[in-house]
């Protein structure tokens, strides 16, 4: 790392530095200190988040309308205080060794992978946006190579130090915008596919489909490179455990007659799949991503 950082030694990187060197003695704090410190600091991300606060209770009102607004309140304030939890262990995501994190996690229904990548096929993890998403591609990264998509970040020592981060145990980071060929080549040579596929598009190709019952664009690309690479496609998701207790990853069994060569069909069930892990751990979802940005044509936004 210090090779490569070396390059980041002018003074418009110092700010940068001094919150990496918080998070890396963070790291060193035992789990249920950081976790408490992390609830310290969702609190306060609460009261100042202003326009994400407004998003998310936009998406949390949208997703579950049975909620009451009490209800609705409650969720939104567990949801910043796993949240300053996620901020305060960026750092064991950056720097923890791996004995450490293999201890903190634990996994459920893992037979799930373990057979799909015994069996040969390609295998695309779908990993929705979850506060500790890094968590399992982290430690199932350094078993065998496996690789995801990524988009660089505009400041390039903040890039340096995420890639880096997400790669010191064999991750590979490949640029979102790389070709689908190659992809397909990775997946088809035994590397797994971390697959974040849970973000708006924007104004790239997209494809409309229930999620939570509101019309939701997702890219097709998902379902295009499950037919590309006839991969099984597995659901995980990472829990953060309460009190500091580390973090469980969840397998679910893989999509049955999955790809069909419907991407509207195949998008409502990846949002299926989402679904069920959000409502296993509804705080623990990114709600202050504007999940509903696009809208299918006429429509207003909703926020």
């Amino acid at each position: 790392m210090v090779k490569g950082a070396l390059q980041f030694t002018h003074p418009r990187y110092w700010l940068v530095w001094f919150g990496i060197l918080l998070l890396w003695l963070i790291s060193l704090l035992p789990m249920p200190v950081t976790a408490y410190l992390g609830r310290g600091l969702g609190v306060i991300l609460y009261r100042v988040a202003g326009r994400r606060l407004h998003i998310a209770r936009t998406n949390l009102e949208l997703c579950f309308p049975e909620l009451d607004n009490d209800q609705i309140d409650a969720l939104i304030k567990a949801h910043f205080k796993v949240l300053g939890q996620a901020v305060l262990t960026i750092g064991i995501n950056m720097f923890a060794p791996l004995r450490r994190l293999q201890r903190l996690v634990t996994m459920r229904d893992r037979h799930y992978f373990d057979r799909a990548i015994a069996g040969g096929r390609p295998v695309i993890l779908l990993v929705p946006h979850f506060v500790t998403m890094e968590i399992a591609g982290l430690v199932l990264s350094h078993e065998r190579s496996m690789f995801s998509m990524y988009q660089t970040i505009r400041n390039p020592l903040i890039d340096f130090l995420v890639r880096r981060g997400r790669s010191r145990f064999g991750g590979i980071m490949v640029e979102r915008k790389a070709d689908m060929r190659k992809v397909v080549k990775m997946m088809r040579t035994g590397s797994p596919f971390y697959y974040l596929p849970d973000q708006d598009p924007g104004s790239s190709d997209k494809v409309f489909a229930p999620f939570f019952g509101i019309q939701t664009a997702v890219t097709p690309g998902f379902s295009r490179f499950a037919r590309l690479s006839k991969a099984v496609v597995i659901p995980c998701f990472t829990k953060m455990l309460p009190h500091g207790g580390g973090y469980e990853v969840i397998f679910l069994p893989p999509l049955k007659d999955f790809p069909t060569k419907d991407p509207v069909q195949d998008a409502r069930r990846m949002n299926e799949a989402i679904e069920q892990g959000i409502r296993e751990m509804p705080e623990q979802y990114f709600w202050v991503h504007r999940r509903f940005k696009s809208r299918p044509e006429g429509e207003g936004s909703l926020y």
